[in-house]
């Protein structure tokens, strides 16, 4: 007889639900958390249970007999308890100090109230990065809980036969760690069955289709494992209300039907159900395959459908881009204070829940904002002041006209003297051309001062960005223009507003410590009020910047896309091209472009606009080639924008984008917010330097 398939599961519970309001915890407690505990002690149930230090301490507060029955179950029965942290945050849109104190405040909570300290830990909503890896590990946990569908689905050349075993995955520097496998579509049917759209059977007959016998690829029979269950628990004889298609509740008697399953199950020699570090036991070796989770494709897996991607918790919601600012200023506060605010780090992991992000209500949204108004006084955070342009520049001349050379500082010689670069803007017809020792640059002054093409002399003398026309490329699907340092706003069902409009420059020049710098400055006018658009070139360094203001009365409900950078694939190597950049961990994660098709800005559906992107918790991308690094910064406290990126291949050549955004759309958007009670007024900044590159 075949082994019996292993199973396991693991009750996910969370208190700052985003659609629970505060005064129906009591009822959740009643409904899903005691029924919960009742199932697992009165059939011996080897659960694991996760619950964020967070929800601990609100239970505490509600019902301390129920934290007193979980202490005694995952220390004295077959229990087991699973770490998060002391908030459900998103690991891979916040700084690495930040995940490393949320999980030490985490076991700090789990420690004074059940007095252990986990050894396995479930990734917060699935939201997956390499730099992650090394947090948990210095935090002591030995095993993650992480789902496989997605990650599985990126990397084609697994074999299916590792979903039925943990396996290692790799984090930034070399390091792994173990991950036991969530599954989506198992914890999507357990639901089902709870909610009576599975009877018995069907369902059964989906957990044996796993028995096959557990073959691999190659035909190997591999001991089975599989994930029962690894969702949330307050679904379960009550809803939410996010969602009009949630299943209607029946009386009481989904746990009941649980009841029931785990009895079959637990009867039914085909299974064996365990805890979940049971099946560590099926972990090969260090020397075993160590696999990365992660893909240039889909650079964060999130868990279920591509609906659910990482946007809808850092461009989305009521107000993603404004709160996530927010807490990166609060952030940044802490950072520089010598002695931090009682509880100040608890609070800012608490800020950054995952909750404020998707469907939080409205009285809950009111408080929150209450809240982080609060601590941004205490922490001395202001808010954003609008940004006038620049007074004073230089008027530029007509068409044609040349302005006299003008001098840049520079550093001294090996000589000791100082040499005396010079530089140059002229501006021909639609363009305005500057050239300096470190930065030569063109400006396409009918397109908004879009950048038509940026070099580095005495580096790399073709252009390495800029404008690509229409009939660049032979294929009618990239049959369009191709901009560089522009604005993108769709409104769904409109029209596309961008700033790729005529405009007249000015400009000046300005002594910095840094040497001199030229800026370039105009006002473009677009359907949603003035863009102030600023380049500030410097001289002496193969560096420029983008400053971008906005002076618009309102904001449509669309999609926001700024910063957009376009690379001249001539002057790349495609063999070796790839990005760079953090996702919430110390490190820089790297991702391999050759032979990809990568699109995050592609729609999922007419609801979802965009379907993945970048933590960019380093406030830097970087995109290279094995000679050259092209390396753009931003300020997250500035403006917590997503990076995303676009490459495809085509013939011989590549299209590959760079690009920012400050607004998606998902079911988390609220339409009646669409309009802005107060003029917007917000400032951005991109910075673009050159460096060289050791081969990959």
């Amino acid at each position: 007889m075949e082994s019996p398939l292993q199973l396991y599961a693991v009750f996910h519970l969370n208190l700052a639900y985003s659609a629970v309001e505060e005064e129906q915890r009591p009822e959740v407690l009643e409904r899903c958390y005691w029924p919960l505990l009742r199932l697992a002690r009165e059939l011996n149930l080897p659960l694991g249970i996760e619950a964020s230090g967070y929800t601990l301490e609100t239970v505490q507060a509600l019902d301390p007999a129920w934290v007193e029955e979980l202490r005694v179950l995952v220390t004295q029965g077959d229990c087991e308890f699973i770490g998060s942290g002391y908030a459900q945050i998103i690991g891979p849109l916040v700084p690495a100090p930040v995940n490393a104190m949320n999980l030490r405040l985490g076991h700090e909570v789990y420690e004074q109230l059940l007095g252990i300290r986990p050894r396995i830990a479930l990734v917060n909503e699935q939201a997956y990065a390499a730099g992650l890896v090394q947090h948990y590990l210095e935090a002591g946990y030995r095993a993650l809980i992480m789902e496989w569908n997605n990650p599985a689905h990126y990397h084609p050349e697994w074999d299916r036969g590792w979903l039925y075993a943990p396996q290692w995955a790799g984090g930034v520097n070399g390091e792994a760690i173990p991950v036991i496998w969530n599954h989506a579509i198992a914890f999507q049917k357990f639901q089902r069955f709870a909610h009576r759209e599975m009877e018995l059977a069907e369902y059964l007959d989906y957990l044996a289709g796993h028995l096959q016998p557990a073959a691999g690829d190659d035909g190997r029979s591999i001991p089975g494992a599989l994930s029962l269950y690894g969702n949330d628990v307050e679904i379960f004889d009550f809803r939410p209300g996010r969602y009009h298609t949630e299943p209607q509740i029946q009386g009481r008697e989904e746990w009941q039907r649980l009841g029931l399953l785990f009895r079959t199950l637990r009867d039914d020699p085909r299974f064996h159900l365990v805890p979940p570090s049971r099946v560590l036991a099926l972990l090969q070796g260090p020397q075993a395959p160590r696999l990365h989770l992660e893909s240039p494709e889909q650079p964060i897996p999130v868990k279920k459908q591509p609906k659910y991607n990482i946007t809808r918790w850092a461009v989305t919601g009521r107000d993603d881009l404004g709160i996530n600012t927010a807490c990166w200023r609060l952030y940044r506060a802490l950072e520089k204070s010598p002695q931090p605010l009682p509880d100040a780090w608890r609070t800012l992991c608490y800020l950054w829940s995952s909750d404020f992000r998707t469907h939080i209500t409205a009285r809950r949204w009111s408080k929150y904002q209450k809240e982080l108004r609060r601590w941004q006084r205490q922490l001395r955070v202001t808010p954003e002041s609008s940004a006038p342009a620049p007074k004073g520049l230089i008027p530029g001349p007509g068409p044609g006209a040349q302005t006299p050379r003008f001098r840049a500082a520079a550093p001294a010689s090996p000589q000791g003297r100082r040499r005396r670069p010079h530089g140059m803007i002229r501006r021909q017809g639609l363009y305005l051309d500057l050239e300096t020792d470190a930065v030569k640059a063109r400006f396409n002054c009918r397109r908004g001062l879009a950048l038509e093409a940026l070099s580095f002399p005495g580096r790399f003398s073709a252009p390495l960005l800029g404008t690509l026309p229409h009939g660049y490329y032979e294929a009618i699907s990239l049959g369009a223009d191709y901009y560089s340092g522009h604005n993108i706003v769709d409104i769904p069902a409109y029209r596309r507003v961008t700033d790729l409009n005529p405009c007249e420059p000015r400009w000046r020049v300005l002594y910095t410590p840094d040497g001199q710098v030229v800026q370039v400055q105009s006002r473009i006018p677009t359907e949603l009020g003035p863009v102030h658009k600023r380049w500030d070139i410097y001289c002496s360094r193969p560096r420029l910047e983008l400053h971008l203001s906005f002076s618009w009365p309102a904001l449509p409900l669309a999609t926001w896309r700024t910063g957009i950078l376009t690379l001249i694939p001539g002057s790349w190597s495609r063999e070796f091209l790839y990005y760079q950049t953090h996702n919430g961990g110390y490190g820089l994660e790297t991702f391999p472009l050759a032979g990809r098709h990568v699109d995050h800005t592609a729609s999922v559906s007419a609801l979802i606009s965009a379907s993945h992107g970048l933590g960019g918790t380093g406030g830097v991308v970087i995109l290279g080639d094995g000679e050259r690094r092209l390396r753009v910064g931003f300020d997250q406290a500035q403006a917590a924008v997503m990076p995303m990126l676009t490459y495809q291949e085509t013939g011989e050549q590549f299209f590959c984008r760079l690009l920012f955004s400050l607004g998606e759309l998902d079911e988390t958007r609220r339409l009646r917010e669409q309009r802005a009670p107060a003029p917007l007024h917000r400032k951005l900044q991109f910075s673009l330097s050159l460096e060289l590159d050791t081969p990959k």
